[in-house]
């Protein structure tokens, strides 16, 4: 039986694997660059290099890659071999430190927003010194960032980079400024993960699955997940063996897979990692992704990221535990033993509020994609509103600082504005709000909203420079504090924060249209769609705030809007166009062939003189949807001809014409396939895949 503790991380070049394969001196240098964000000597770069092939060729890689994550929201990877000829008949293994440090894959066909024009194909990775490099299927994996020509950044890694840096410089300035000894503020998350896992055979008898990763018809199940029988449910030896396996794969890998369970709907099951380094944690996530889907294949299965694979059953998402720690390793979002601690969990606290209240938009478009728009706001995930929920303690707490009252919790504890009277605040001090999109959970922030295939560097990138700005603009104001009075300006500038942002804090149920129609009074945004959503990138507020802290330049940003509105275009687009080919090449011919059945067996009782009401009852229940169908169906294929150049008009069109009609063209489908029999519809129903498959 294989000990975990024994394999852990064994297929990642970390610490241990540096300490054998490295020079002392050199060891302790890469160590200062990943753990302080110290720049690389160049010096050393050969002997990195050299020991990395040397200890990654042990493992049986043969192949080296730059791995990066371009603007398409995976992974990309180019392999090339360790091998360089020596000769007319030898070769010889090398790797240098130039090829570690940089490599050359075409750019031309990534999207770049107008970044680079196709002719201009030259991009360049970087190595992330500050990820560890892994073994994977005898290839060294190096994480990279990955830019244009002229440094312009093409990924999601190095605005995410940026936005830490950025967080860590506004931290240091500010907790310094309160009289704290702090060289560090780091970032930490922990995504959790949802998926679907369903038997392969009737994956590959679905087009609409295979090609966009939801089904685009479908009745509902004879039963769903109304008697909540799901959830936490007993796991079946099949899906056992398959988390098993995932979880193997990923400590191999370093990641600290801890918690696996059934989740909500059919079929539905979730991963949670313990909480690491937020550079760590959003390669390992996109690791986890990749894993999942790789073993299912090994046990029959199709791992399922999309976020609303099946209508009517609670799609997918990722919960996104976000918090910071200084370099003692002091969780800062922790309340503390001691008023000092307190003041400084509470200014946090008060930033965050803020941040969230003035940026509002782009944590809504930080999440914003085709998929998502089928769980936000349907009931099963949070609204498409941002708020934050607190708890009922906290909320009081913060209310009392608010309006300069006492304060009495539930055991009579008088809370009052000095800081040398600031009560112990309970470390446990929230229930957890399921409805929330950002809630506080007692030591963290769980930010609700992703969807389960988003890669996680966006919205924590823009979670990371809001609070950076929020964090300087109270350090601003705390340098022009006298230090004797320095205890009272921070309690003002909390008050201050809380009176203007109390607004964005909400306890109830967010699922509820009273809460939208309040949030409405109070001002709050409510963004649809990705279409409404994206567009606000490029605010001024918001230009200015990602230029501020260095994080991404005008052109940077205005490319990011340019390419996720035009790939929810596209997604849609094809969606479209897979839902027309089905219904011309599968669903229409099987009806019409049903239907003629049909009026041969009414023939056949005409003609022996008995009554056919029944078979005519059900052809006209098929008939009269089929009419509809058949116009829907035109006008479908009409607008799929129509292209677009311009993304903005391109979102907007996928919003406001495609997605609709589309929806009417699954309504008329799936009262059709109501009344066909099972033998006669071409694909694999929704009682097929929900209860066929692992249950």
């Amino acid at each position: 039986m294989k000990i975990v503790d024994d394999y852990f991380g064994c297929d990642v070049f970390g610490p241990e694997a540096m300490q054998k394969y490295l020079p002392h001196s050199v060891y302790k240098i890469m160590m200062d660059v990943m753990e302080n964000g110290k720049e690389l000597p160049a010096s050393i770069a050969d002997i990195v290099a050299n020991a990395m092939k040397d200890w990654a060729t042990q493992k049986g890689a043969t192949h080296f890659t730059h791995w990066f994550q371009p603007m398409t929201g995976i992974t990309a990877e180019k392999h090339d071999a360790f091998i360089n000829p020596a000769g007319p008949n030898n070769v010889i293994s090398e790797f240098r430190g130039k090829e570690l440090i940089k490599g050359e894959p075409d750019a031309s066909s990534f999207p770049s927003g107008g970044l680079r024009a196709t002719f201009e194909a030259r991009g360049y990775t970087a190595w992330d010194p500050t990820s560890y490099a892994f073994v994977k299927d005898k290839t060294l994996y190096i994480p990279t960032l990955f830019c244009s020509f002229d440094g312009s950044s093409l990924d999601k890694k190095t605005g995410l980079l940026r936005s830490i840096d950025a967080l860590n410089a506004a931290g240091v300035r500010l907790f310094n400024l309160m009289g704290f000894d702090t060289k560090k503020v780091n970032v930490t998350v922990g995504p959790e993960q949802e998926y679907f896992l369903i038997d392969e055979k009737w994956y590959k008898e679905r087009m609409d699955l295979m090609v966009t990763g939801r089904t685009l018809f479908g009745c509902p199940p004879v039963k769903g997940q109304e008697l909540d029988d799901h959830y936490f449910g007993n796991i079946t030896q099949r899906v056992k063996a398959f988390m098993e396996e995932v979880d193997e794969e990923l400590w191999k890998l370093g990641v600290y897979a801890k918690t696996e369970h059934k989740e909500v709907a059919p079929c539905q099951f979730e991963l949670a990692p313990v909480y690491s380094s937020l550079n760590y944690a959003s390669d390992q996530n996109q690791l986890t992704m990749e894993v999942l889907r790789k073993v299912a294949h090994h046990h029959g299965l199709v791992c399922l990221l999309h976020e609303k694979p099946f209508d009517g059953i609670n799609g997918s998402g990722k919960h996104d535990n976000w918090s910071i720690s200084d370099d003692k390793g002091e969780n800062i979002l922790e309340p503390g033993d001691s008023p000092e601690d307190n003041i400084r969990f509470l200014t946090v606290l008060a930033a965050i509020i803020k941040g969230v209240d003035e940026y509002q938009d782009l944590l809504r478009l930080s999440v914003a994609t085709a998929g998502n728009d089928h769980r936000l706001g349907a009931n099963e995930a949070p609204p498409a509103i941002i708020s934050i929920y607190l708890g009922e303690e906290l909320t009081a707490i913060l209310q009392a600082i608010a309006s300069g009252k006492e304060y009495v919790d539930h055991i009579n504890t008088k809370l009052e504005l000095g800081v040398s009277s600031l009560p112990q605040i309970s470390k446990d001090t929230t229930d957890r709000n399921r409805t929330s999109p950002f809630a506080f959970t007692g030591n963290k922030f769980e930010f609700r909203m992703l969807g389960s295939e988003l890669n996680i560097s966006c919205p924590n990138t823009i979670l990371n420079t809001i609070v950076a700005e929020e964090f300087t603009q109270f350090a601003d104001v705390l340098e022009k504090s006298d230090s004797k009075h320095r205890t009272e300006d921070i309690i003002a500038l909390i008050r201050k924060s809380l009176n203007e942002h109390e607004r964005i804090i909400y306890s109830g149920n967010g699922y509820s249209e009273e809460w939208r129609q309040e949030a409405l009074r109070r001002g709050l945004l409510e963004f649809k769609t990705a279409a409404d959503a994206i567009p606000h990138y490029t605010e001024p507020k918001n230009l200015a705030l990602f230029e501020k802290h260095n994080v991404y330049s005008d052109s940077e940003l205005h490319a990011r809007e340019s390419i996720l509105l035009m790939n929810y275009y596209q997604l849609i687009h094809i969606e479209s166009k897979t839902m027309a080919y089905m219904l011309r090449k599968q669903i229409l011919p099987a009806v019409f062939e049903y239907e003629a059945e049909l009026a041969t067996i009414m023939q056949t009782k005409k003609e022996a003189g008995i009554q056919a009401s029944l078979e005519a009852k059900v052809l006209k229940k098929i008939n009269e949807p089929l009419t509809t169908l058949d116009k829907q169906l035109d006008e479908l294929e009409t607008m799929n001809q129509k292209d677009f150049t311009d993304p903005h008009q391109a979102s907007r069109y996928a919003a406001d014409e495609l997605l609709p009609l589309m929806n009417a063209v699954r309504a008329s489908t799936d009262t059709i396939e109501e009344n066909m029999p099972k033998k006669a519809w071409p694909i694999p129903d929704y009682n097929d895949i929900l209860f066929q498959s692992v249950e």
